[in-house]
């Protein structure tokens, strides 16, 4: 893309257009797929419409501080980059770009077991960036800890389980065939081991035989006491869960559902934080994805009691338009529409944004309900 092009992107949308524009027909199906009817996906980006920002006014808002510490690393801004599969489907540099991107506005990403590049090859291409690594289970325990030894020993910060996906399908015959480009998944296996190429009968054999599904609370609980790393669990959206996640020594509850690409008829992700963060108590860190599109989308969901958010789509729009650049381009632009969307709320800083900030829509609908003719019928005076 030339540099001109890039700059006409403003918003995320802008992105999402012209991405699908340079995306294969498979990519494009690949990376926007949504289960059934796509309720859980649409729902997560029209939840966040629901909720109205309540701004403190004539405020010193002048210099705005957007930094955030996220399981003891400072970001410049609350939002990093989730894990997502076969990034060169959207990109020739795959996950070295999108690590690049992140690193390039000093926030973080997490890199997925179904990622095309390795561990390693990511810390080499962007050393000072900010890496967590999305940790499959697996049957052969040794396997998990010798991950678990690779991404501490490559400087990945913290490790993520996913508590939402009990089944994978491994069958290439269960899916559309994968256009002629060599993907392959490096970390799920033994570093060493050859790779083969994703779709091949090899590779369906090796997943099947040793990814473990589904996990349980007892791999989580294994994954806790076999690191030194933070662990955060993906995939919460009951109350109960997070209790249990945070009793068995879990850092930081993700409130996540997939996207919507798991299971449709779930609830967003927005609306599920709330309850999230009063069953975590204090005791863990929380964060969200699922719909975020724009800086006050962010500022919304930190109101609520997230510490950080999420984006994964965004991101890859971002890849597919301009590589790592493009990635770059996609979080200044949350960057700065959270800046600005602090500013008009009367935050100066992170500290400063708090649940009186915003209020869902079916507040103002029950009042008007409970009192239409007080509302309704109400005589505004002048003292002039």
């Amino acid at each position: 893309m030339a540099e001109g092009l890039i700059s006409d992107l403003t918003c995320v949308l802008d992105f999402e257009k012209e991405a699908r524009k340079k995306l294969s027909g498979f990519a494009w199906q690949f990376f926007s797929r949504r289960r059934d009817a796509g309720q859980t996906y649409q729902d997560n980006v029209d939840a966040f419409k629901r909720y109205r920002l309540i701004p403190r006014n004539l405020r010193d808002v002048s210099i705005r501080d957007t930094t955030v510490t996220v399981l003891g690393t400072k970001l410049d801004f609350p939002v990093a980059i989730a894990p997502t599969a076969m990034q060169r489907l959207a990109h020739p540099d795959a996950e070295l770009a999108t690590a690049k991107g992140a690193a390039s506005v000093n926030t973080g990403m997490v890199l997925s077991s179904w990622a095309n590049h390795s561990l390693e090859e990511v810390a080499k291409a962007a050393p000072r960036g900010v890496r967590w690594f999305y940790l499959l289970f697996f049957k052969d325990r040794r396997l998990t800890r010798h991950l678990l030894e690779r991404a501490q020993r490559a400087g990945y910060t913290a490790i993520v389980l996913t508590a939402d996906q009990p089944s994978f399908s491994f069958s290439r015959h269960e899916k559309p065939t994968l256009p002629p480009v060599l993907v392959r998944y490096p970390n799920a296996y033994y570093a060493g081991d050859p790779v083969g190429l994703v779709g091949t009968v090899e590779v369906e054999e090796h997943l099947r035989a040793t990814v473990k599904v589904p996990g349980t609370w007892e791999d989580v609980g294994w994954v806790r006491k076999n690191t030194k790393l933070p662990v955060v669990l993906k995939g919460i959206l009951s109350a109960e869960d997070a209790r249990t996640a945070v009793n068995l020594g879990v850092d930081a509850v993700y409130v996540s559902n997939h996207g919507g690409r798991q299971m449709d008829g779930l609830p967003a992700t927005i609306d599920v934080l709330p309850d999230i963060v009063r069953a975590v108590d204090g005791k863990a860190e929380v964060y969200l994805d699922g719909g975020v599109r724009t800086g006050t989308d962010v500022l919304k969901a930190l109101s609520l009691g997230a510490r950080c958010v999420f984006i994964g789509r965004p991101a890859l729009w971002g890849l597919a338009c301009n590589g790592a650049e493009g990635v770059g381009q996609v979080l200044r632009v949350l960057r700065d529409e959270f800046s600005l969307a602090m500013a008009r709320a009367g935050c100066a800083k992170v500290a400063d944004i708090t649940s009186s900030l915003v209020l869902h829509e079916s507040y103002y609908s029950s009042r008007q309900l409970r009192h239409p003719r007080a509302i309704n019928d109400k005589k505004l005076k002048s003292k002039y």
